[in-house]
């Protein structure tokens, strides 16, 4: 028994995560509750769907670090409000090496346990199925993690024949020493570089989280009447693709950005609150994250009206030439940062063309760049972000990696070193790409990115 905060005793068992407004539990309803339960094993065919490719995974890892006890969590629930959590994600390692993506990890632990001065044995720590047994309350009772309040889990039978893996009760674990991921820095940072290089089932997870938000993005396009009606247009917007998402998979990679007007120049802008103008461009930056986790990463800056006007449509045309520019720069041997100066020299000289800079030398550009124009793109939509700068920022690109190159100019509204027509006006173009044997593919390429085809893409689809 513990004490309820009015005074009065209640029944919730100790350490069970039990709302304080649920009902008594009678002894006659417990044993009632435990028993007349028909089996219900999952289907004996079941895998997760990277099975076949994660041992090759683990043995990567387990020979950067011979004889030493590695361990890497999936994560743990974070409250939202109270008693309602955040929805869960496991940790990108953790479901990179295991397969295991769903929500059931919370608090899953992956042990790489030494069998000697080189090789490791994987041990998957989870927290089985509840036993549905008399004295047994979690399956009906516990709001995180009972059956009844959130799901099946697999018992440990069932995990092993799931990733392949020994699987043992998370109860057992204790407190392991070893290097751990998200605090060991050397494995962190291993675990990101491990990730750079993609391999062909990889490429196809991110190339179906792609096509599904090209899909997303027609979606937008189709319900721009009822977007443009709406006074928070912008998170009208944002729900539409939300639903591509969540309907053809995890949900969205990363909060969609969908900013108009001059929202657009701000670079975040997950506020989504503003009123749709169709004088105005619409930046949508948004992605599908497959069941698998890996995510896309699209941006296309839309005319509201499905015309730009001449001043949005040479702001755009820089933006794209800046684009094309680094593309072409990508292929193996090439510097990851040198696509980003391809790039950022376009949109310096068509800054000095305009009259805003007086040469296109130096970084004085940044002020209307703000950042940074692409990044490596997996199962997070910042991969391998713990990698060190030698094999990443300042390291060279390789076949199988897959990046984004999204340059930008943002036209600050209350620039004064601005013409007054230019200001107020965000493009950014984003695709995705992956490194090939000579050069580069463009896997967004679905989604038209030239003036005149978007144009005629958008009459299209709101005509249909």
């Amino acid at each position: 028994m513990t004490e309820h905060p009015t005074g009065r005793r209640t029944d919730r068992p100790a350490g069970l995560p039990t709302g304080s407004h649920d009902l008594p539990v009678s002894p006659e309803l417990s044993a009632f509750m435990a028993g007349g339960w028909a089996p219900s094993p999952l289907p004996a065919d079941t895998r997760v769907d990277a099975h076949a490719v994660t041992p090759a995974r683990r043995a990567r890892l387990s020979a950067r670090f011979p004889g030493e006890r590695l361990i890497v969590p999936a994560g743990e629930l974070k409250v939202r409000s109270n008693d309602c959590d955040h929805r869960f994600r496991p940790h990108s390692a953790y479901a990179w090496l295991t397969g295991l993506t769903g929500e059931d990890q919370v608090g899953h632990v992956l042990v790489l346990e030494p069998t000697g001065p080189h090789g490791h044995e994987a041990v998957l720590h989870l927290r089985p199925r509840s036993p549905r047994a008399e004295g047994d309350q979690e399956f009906h009772r516990d709001r995180r993690h009972g059956e009844f309040w959130v799901g099946r889990r697999p018992d440990l039978a069932e995990a092993e024949r799931l990733t392949g893996i020994r699987c043992a009760h998370l109860d057992h674990l204790g407190t392991p020493t070893g290097r751990r991921a998200g605090t060991d820095p050397e494995l962190t940072a291993v675990l990101s570089e491990l990730r750079l290089v993609k391999d062909a089932w990889e490429i196809g997870q991110l190339q179906r989280a792609v096509d599904h938000t090209t899909i997303g993005f027609e979606d937008v396009v189709r319900a721009l009447p009822q977007a443009l009606a709406h006074p928070r247009g912008e998170r009208w917007i944002e729900g539409v693709f939300g639903l591509r998402a969540r309907a053809e998979g995890n949900g969205t990679g990363y909060d969609t950005i969908a900013a108009s007007g001059a929202h657009a120049c701000v670079l975040h802008w997950i506020r989504n609150e503003g009123r749709l103008d169709p004088r105005d461009l619409l930046l949508l930056d948004a992605g599908v994250e497959t069941d698998s986790l890996y995510t896309a990463d699209i941006t296309r800056t839309l005319p509201l009206s499905g015309r730009f006007s001449p001043v949005q449509r040479e702001v755009y045309e820089l933006v794209l030439a800046a684009q094309e520019a680094g593309i072409a720069a990508l292929r193996p041997g090439a510097r990851f940062r040198d696509f980003h100066r391809a790039g950022m020299r376009v949109l310096a000289e068509g800054l000095t063309a305009w009259g805003v800079l007086r040469h296109p030398d130096g970084d004085l550009y940044r002020r209307y760049t703000l950042c940074g124009s692409g990044h490596m793109l997996g199962l997070d939509v910042h991969d391998c972000a713990q990698a060190r700068a030698g094999t990443y920022l300042d390291g060279v690109l390789e076949e199988g990696q897959v990046l984004t190159v999204e340059p930008g100019l943002y036209l600050q509204p209350d620039d004064e070193t601005l013409p007054a027509a230019l200001r107020g006006i965000g493009v950014r173009v984003e695709d995705d790409l992956v490194i090939t044997a000579d050069g580069a593919r463009l896997m967004s390429g679905a989604l038209p990115r030239t003036p005149d085809a978007i144009e005629e893409w958008m009459g299209t689809l709101l005509a249909s």
